[in-house]
């Protein structure tokens, strides 16, 4: 389904997505067109491919971390798989991370530790998203355990009922309760949506 409409080829943006994107956000229609007119800018046919998405995280990360965390951020826009970003995607992420009740932001960040995207978190994906984080989690830490020990840790807190699987709730209720990797976890990644020169 498409969510943008388009004329020519060229995107558009319909009155039900700005109403959309305004009630969503808060902002004003003209803020939402001029937000539009940029992203269109940067990307003549409305979407953002992973290439494009790449160079914007190379702006908030280091180089290293920035190649290995990508594809885990990209997950969190590109809300129906469907491999590249539209505008309403990025909007929609934007104004979550900076505005969002923790509940929303964090179902949002559920998708960074959901690899394949089936809604619930294995040990195993557990353990692929930390090797790619630690990077970014040692540079706070020096003194950081080990890569395995923490993926164990953090799923054990969040596995509350011991399934083997993490769903979005139990995600969610270890980082707001205090559970000190998930929290770590979570705020890590939250991080790489904030700009700290604000």
């Amino acid at each position: 389904e498409e969510k943008m409409g388009s004329k020519n080829g060229k995107p558009v943006l319909r009155e039900e997505d700005i109403t959309a994107l305004c009630k969503s956000s808060g902002l004003e229609e003209a803020q939402v067109k001029e937000a539009f007119d940029a992203f269109v800018a940067e990307h003549p046919n409305g979407k953002m491919k992973p290439k494009d998405f790449r160079e914007m995280m190379s702006k908030a990360l280091p180089k290293k971390d920035a190649s290995k965390m990508e594809k885990h951020v990209f997950r969190i826009y590109d809300a129906n798989n469907d491999g590249v970003i539209d505008f309403s995607e990025f909007m929609l992420i934007f104004f979550i991370m900076s505005e969002g009740a923790p509940e929303e932001v964090l179902t949002k960040i559920f998708r960074v530790f959901d690899v394949n995207s089936d809604g619930s978190i294995t040990q195993k994906e557990m353990t692929k998203l930390i090797k790619d984080m630690y990077g970014l989690l040692q540079s706070e830490d020096p003194n950081l355990a080990a890569k395995d020990l923490i993926a164990k840790s953090a799923f054990a807190e969040m596995d509350k009922d011991q399934d083997g699987k993490v769903t979005t709730d139990e995600f969610i209720a270890a980082c707001m309760g205090q559970e000190d990797l998930s929290k770590m976890l979570a705020l890590k990644v939250i991080d790489i949506f904030v700009e700290d020169d604000a």
